[in-house]
């Protein structure tokens, strides 16, 4: 049997066996279109591109399926769990903060539990072993592993916050880790991250293992501290009579405000003298409380006369 097997060259041989350059026949373009036809039937006919076109249909086809179960499932258990969820509150005696909490750990459970199940399926549809890749270990298992510890230290430590209760879902916090530090209102928790909005309107993410100190200004009520400057000359008991004149027109009109304490005159740090009131308030009220009440306190007292200092005394929570 004699086998032929497939072979292409840019010359030819003649009848005397002398070679010659399909280019010299058809000098310039017209020849190197020669060379290429004749490249293209020598080697390119082989491919059954009517088969190859057709598998890549059916892939693409595949994932596009595929991509719209994901789609409906996402969106189809999202809801199943926000309603269940909804309505076994109904019986418990959670907050809308915690609440909220729970609800969006669900969610994010559900993302990543589908996302894992939508690469196992592109995986499959390619063609790929996955259940090799899954069970198989070596140096590619070595290296995930070293970067899945990150992920995983994300989940314990999210874990415990959920557990312990460290903030909830529309907490306001402050978050310290060495030097860095973070202060907003959380508007997110998943298993992986925890996102905190600042004053500013910043989004921050936040991965969980980061997360080392938690300072929760939502739990008790807080102290909005004012402290008035006063001068050399001010009178202090009449200065106490103005605070407890505008404390009993006002405080009764917040319900915000759970007491009033006057503490006095104060030297600070810096060497300037100040009458001190602390009110106590609920919490994420402290602030717009603040500037109330001190504008209040300041408009008494200079209807009263009293010496103020001029440098303003900036807020203390």
């Amino acid at each position: 049997m004699v086998l032929k097997s497939i072979s292409f060259s840019p010359f030819e041989v003649n009848d005397q066996g002398e070679a010659s350059s399909l280019l010299s026949k058809d000098s310039g373009l017209f020849g190197i279109i020669r060379v290429m036809n004749q490249f293209f039937k020598n080697y390119l006919g082989q491919f059954n591109f009517e088969r190859l076109l057709i598998e890549l249909l059916n892939k693409a086809l595949s994932l596009v399926l595929v991509y719209i179960v994901f789609l409906i499932l996402n969106q189809l258990l999202t809801r199943i769990a926000q309603k269940t969820m909804r309505s076994a509150f109904r019986f418990t005696s959670q907050n809308v903060g915690r609440q909220k909490t729970l609800i969006r750990l669900a969610e994010n459970v559900i993302h990543y539990t589908l996302y894992f199940i939508l690469c196992y399926w592109v995986l499959t549809i390619f063609g790929l072993p996955v259940s090799s890749l899954l069970a198989g270990a070596g140096i590619a298992g070595v290296a995930i592993g070293l970067g899945a510890q990150g992920f995983l230290s994300d989940l314990v430590n999210g874990f415990f916050i959920l557990l312990e209760r460290q903030y909830d879902v529309g907490d306001s916090v402050k978050v310290t880790n060495g030097s860095i530090r973070m202060a907003g209102t959380v508007v997110s928790f998943g298993l992986r991250t925890t996102q905190i909005r600042d004053v500013d309107g910043t989004l921050h993410f936040i991965p969980n293992r980061n997360i080392l100190v938690v300072s929760n200004q939502s739990r008790g009520d807080m102290r909005a501290q004012i402290d008035l400057p006063l001068g050399a000359n001010a009178d202090l008991n009449q200065v106490r009579e103005v605070i407890e004149g505008v404390n009993q027109a006002y405080t009764m009109q917040y319900q915000a405000i759970k007491g009033v304490t006057i503490q006095g005159p104060q030297v600070l740090a810096s060497g300037r003298f100040v009458y001190r009131v602390d009110l106590i308030v609920e919490n994420g009220q402290q602030t717009a409380l603040y500037h109330t009440f001190y504008g209040l306190y300041q408009e008494a007292l200079v209807q009263a006369g009293v010496d103020l200092a001029e440098a303003p005394i900036f807020p203390t929570t």
